[in-house]
């Protein structure tokens, strides 16, 4: 067993999980008797589920196979969502030069952009010769909206960002009669989050802006869906129209040194400065997380990376202790008058008691109900097969 690094926060002992840097700052956190935690058992599983090398290519193949005759008389095989960061740049680069693919490259602007992504996506759409479709959201109802979460005194901060990027996807797919959307995520480098620190939902998103937005989002439609993806809006482009997400990373040995080699020589891709950076909002959310919610949204990814061999523990637990440079103050302030406000009434904000979803009108008790139901269709990759583990198996 190893011994596990103990140090205390806001006066709390930390536990730290003996195999990654996970610790007893996240809620609903458990260890076994080796002082192993279970995001890393979960961790273990998604391998099992999600394997790589040759099972990993045979189930892409599959796919592709599918994609490919599905779509063969369409001009794109399938869309990605792309940010500029690395993960979404390799998978496009993948997507092209290996998988033989027509996707269409498709951007969500919510106008805190990092103009060092922007020239990425670019490079690498004009290098691969991939159309580029950027769908700009109304700056109104996206600034309001980080307002409102900032108003609810909820970890979300990001939570119309979120949602109208999985909108968008939808979205373009149903305007284009696409019927796969690939996206760059990887367990293998991002872990998962946990659920109290990250609650993305369509009703809870419509909620709070009720309560404390200025501005009345616009209705929904079918192929400008806006910042609306409750359960409604997901039924149709799942169940009706029959559309799934797709996470191909999960497949495969995904190491980030590496894709970021190959995209840097391949596509000239530069460094945002920082993971999550291709949107400098990002800047201002780790200052509040940490100051105000005792999270670590780093961490999370840290963690993954210890599990997958790409980061040393003592590393992970040395970042997890520090203060992560992303937290510039410059970009901070800059965030603070971008979204109208002045010094003051930030600090207001952030002196406000510290909530969670749980405490707004949100999908989660109709999710428990739809418990075996969201498991069937997660399986059936009417919906992305991690949904259950993010709603039932991670914390609290």
């Amino acid at each position: 067993m190893k011994k596990q690094n103990n140090n205390l926060k806001n006066g709390k002992k930390v536990i730290y999980c003996s195999r990654c840097c996970h610790s007893t700052i996240i809620p609903g956190i458990t260890f076994d008797e080796n002082g192993v935690c279970n995001f890393c058992k979960l961790h273990d599983k998604m391998l099992k589920e999600f394997p790589s090398g040759e099972k990993g290519e045979l189930i892409l193949n599959k796919m592709f196979r599918k994609m490919k005759k599905h779509e063969r008389n369409k001009k794109y095989d399938c869309i990605i969502g792309i940010s500029g960061g690395r993960d979404s740049t390799y998978l496009l680069y993948k997507a092209v030069k290996e998988w033989n693919l027509r996707p269409l490259a498709v951007h969500f602007d919510d106008h805190f952009d990092n103009p060092i992504a922007i020239e990425n996506m670019n490079k690498a759409c004009k290098k691969l010769n991939v159309e580029l479709r950027i769908i700009t959201s109304d700056w109104e109802e996206a600034k309001d909206l980080k307002l409102s979460f900032l108003k609810a005194s909820v970890p979300e901060l990001n939570a119309g960002t979120d949602v109208g990027i999985g909108a968008t996807l939808y979205g373009v797919a149903n305007k284009e009669g696409i019927k796969y959307v690939m996206i760059a995520h990887s367990f293998r480098t991002e872990g998962i989050k946990p659920l109290s620190w990250s609650f993305h939902d369509g009703i809870y998103l419509k909620n709070v802006q009720k309560q404390f937005g200025t501005v009345k989002l616009k209705k929904w439609t079918p192929n400008d869906p806006g910042f609306n993806l409750g359960i409604k809006e997901l039924f149709y482009y799942t169940v009706i129209k029959r559309i799934k997400m797709f996470f191909p990373l999960y497949y495969v040995d995904y190491n980030r040194d590496e894709a970021e080699s190959i995209i840097k020589k391949e596509l000239d891709w530069k460094y945002p400065g920082a993971h999550y950076f291709d949107d400098l909002y990002h800047s201002l959310i780790a200052y509040v997380h940490r100051v105000k919610f005792n999270i670590n949204l780093n961490m999370n990814s840290d963690a993954a990376l210890v599990r997958t061999g790409q980061m040393s523990r003592e590393k992970a637990i040395k970042r997890a202790q520090s203060i992560y440079h992303i937290e510039d103050p410059k970009v901070i302030d800059l965030c603070i008058e971008r979204l109208g406000l002045k010094k003051e009434e930030f600090e207001a904000y952030m002196k406000l008691p510290a909530k969670t979803f749980r405490d707004y009108k949100t999908s989660w008790p109709y999710l428990k109900i739809a418990r075996y139901p969201i498991w069937i269709m997660s399986r059936l990759h009417l919906l992305p097969k991690i949904t259950y583990d993010k709603y039932f198996n991670c914390g609290k």
